[in-house]
């Protein structure tokens, strides 16, 4: 209870105050590309859900400014007219800064509907394949990634 105490007198108004001042707004302004084409341009949206390697998370207006690293799964984005957006990342880096502004930026990506699951099976067959074949380090971890990348790819669909 002292804790509370002391940590309820940290935030006095002048707390408050400096908060008030970074900027944050109730709309987010998002931004998601990859390699071979811009989803988003700096387009307000409601809430985006990613998958990173430090588990996923969602982001809403005012969320506290990070950067993460994207793992191979599939980025939502709840859009403001009510749409839905599922969009499949190989991996990448996700930007949240302290005006409420969102940047994802994919290696690779594509809409989820646009995946055709049977060759998404057979990409994974063919990485586990070479991943079981693998003769060196660096074979191995190649395969490794392209196995990971491959089962994310799979799940999507399903």
């Amino acid at each position: 209870m002292a804790a509370i105490r002391s940590f309820s007198r940290l935030l006095n108004r002048q707390t408050f105050a400096t908060m008030a001042k970074r900027g944050y707004s109730d709309e987010m302004s998002f931004t998601f590309a990859a390699g071979n084409q811009v989803f988003y341009d700096a387009k307000s949206v409601k809430q985006v859900d990613v998958p990173s390697f430090s588990g996923s998370f969602g982001i809403l207006p005012k969320h506290v400014p990070t950067l993460a690293v994207l793992k191979p799964g599939v980025v939502t984005v709840f859009e403001n007219e009510g749409n839905i957006k599922k969009i499949f990342v190989s991996s990448g880096t996700v930007t949240i800064n302290d005006d409420s502004s969102v940047q994802v930026l994919a290696e690779e990506a594509c809409p989820v509907e646009n995946i055709d699951v049977s060759a998404a099976r057979d990409v994974l067959n063919k990485s586990q394949s070479e991943l079981s074949s693998a003769s060196t380090d660096l074979a191995r971890a190649e395969a490794a990634i392209a196995v990971e990348v491959a089962e994310a790819l799979v799940k999507a669909c399903e």
